[in-house]
């Protein structure tokens, strides 16, 4: 049995130092001080600042050496104070609030936008070629601009920027992130669903049928507009599936998993609401090739990520839950025999707030920046 061939250890989420080897730069306090002293830093501009993600950047940069917030975008809270729309973050000392329109972008070297799907690629399209951006919104994960128009009911409004987008799972796509203008953030649960499945699907460890995926997400992922469907009362002690057979992540998870595979991959994904403010848990159910233990899985995923800072793996029968990733950029992870031989359960957990969006945000921008790739983001998971 696979528990009996690990040792159960405690999960360890320290920083590590900087390895030389290493597929990533770490952060170093020592230069990153330096660096912040000389006054070389990296002007950002936050779009849609009034809205969940925009928060968590902004959480996020209060400890960043590098990275000072020059102008917020909210057009329906243009004028005010980032304090009185978020009071949490009343200590950092930000730009006041203004519409997209108004917005002066001589003064900035890289934006984060967090606008909702569908308003992201005009205001993309206007913004100065000097700029660096990392897109939050859906608006340039799918490349086959019909594709797009399909699941998100119109017309791909920037299909020349689309082309030049590059995707940014930062684990699995570090070299072109590195090299790109426009990265196209992913989703929550493609995050949690493709960091373990995709190096198990181009390993072809796994079968690419009957690939089964159970998720749930806290109601923070629905976002911050009001909607009757989140309503304390609707949410509240229960389990709520929704865009059952067609959640708009679906085309984009199938993306990544088709091109690690080399041929079509069609999921069966079934996504849940919480009760809970943030946190994401995937259970993905898989068919194991043949010859294939699932063993095999778990030392494949601990290989592909033993020198990762973010992606770590759980020992022995360890579940991974929510709580040990609240308010971190982690992803946690491990894998189960099922009952069923031949089959194995893959169980991933994120805060989908962080590595599930924001976070990833930063980690993908320190790429694109030259800058160490977990800078600003050793925060540690809150717990209780």
């Amino acid at each position: 049995m696979l528990e009996t061939a690990r040792q159960v250890r405690p999960l360890s989420l320290r920083a590590r130092g900087s390895v030389a080897s290493s597929p990533r730069k770490l952060f170093s306090p020592k230069a990153a001080a330096a660096a912040a002293k000389s006054g070389d830093g990296v002007r950002i501009a936050v779009l849609g600042a009034s809205g969940y993600t925009g928060a968590e950047i902004v959480r996020i940069l209060a400890n960043h050496p590098q990275f000072q917030i020059k102008v917020m975008t909210a057009d329906r809270k243009a004028g005010e104070q980032f304090s009185s729309v978020f009071p949490h973050l009343t200590s950092q000392d930000l730009p006041r609030l203004v519409a997209v329109k108004d917005a002066d972008f001589s003064n900035v070297d890289a934006v984060f936008c967090c606008l909702p799907h569908g308003t992201t690629q005009e205001i993309i399209k206007g913004l100065p070629r000097h700029l660096k951006i990392v897109d939050l919104s859906a608006d340039f994960r799918l490349r086959d601009i019909n594709e797009y128009a399909e699941w998100y009911g119109h017309s791909h409004r920037a299909p020349e920027l689309q082309e030049e987008a590059v995707y940014g799972l930062t684990e699995l796509h570090r070299d072109d992130v590195r090299n790109a203008r426009l990265v196209a953030n992913p989703g929550c649960y493609p995050t949690s669903i493709q960091l373990p499945l995709v190096p198990l699907v181009k390993a072809k460890l796994i079968k690419l049928t009957n690939i089964i995926i159970d998720a749930k997400s806290g109601v923070s992922g629905a976002g911050r507009g009001a909607k009757e469907a989140n309503l304390y009362t609707e949410i509240a002690e229960g389990i709520h599936a929704y865009g059952i057979t067609s959640h708009r992540h679906v085309p984009e998870i199938e993306q990544g998993l088709t091109d690690a595979a080399e041929s079509k991959v069609t999921i069966s994904f079934t996504p849940h609401l919480m009760c809970m403010k943030r946190g994401m848990q995937s259970t993905m159910y898989v068919e194991l090739a043949s010859g294939v233990t699932t063993n095999d899985l778990y030392e494949h995923l601990k290989s592909t990520y033993e020198g990762e800072e973010f992606v770590k793996l759980l020992h022995g029968s360890s579940a991974p839950h929510t709580s040990h990733v609240a308010g971190s950029n982690y992803c946690v992870m491990n894998v189960y025999e099922d009952r069923i031989p031949g089959r194995a359960i893959i169980i991933s957990v994120i805060d989908n707030l962080v590595k599930g969006a924001s976070g990833q945000a930063v980690q993908n921008l320190n790429l694109m920046m030259g800058l160490p790739e977990n800078m600003g983001l050793q925060y540690q998971p809150l717990f209780p």
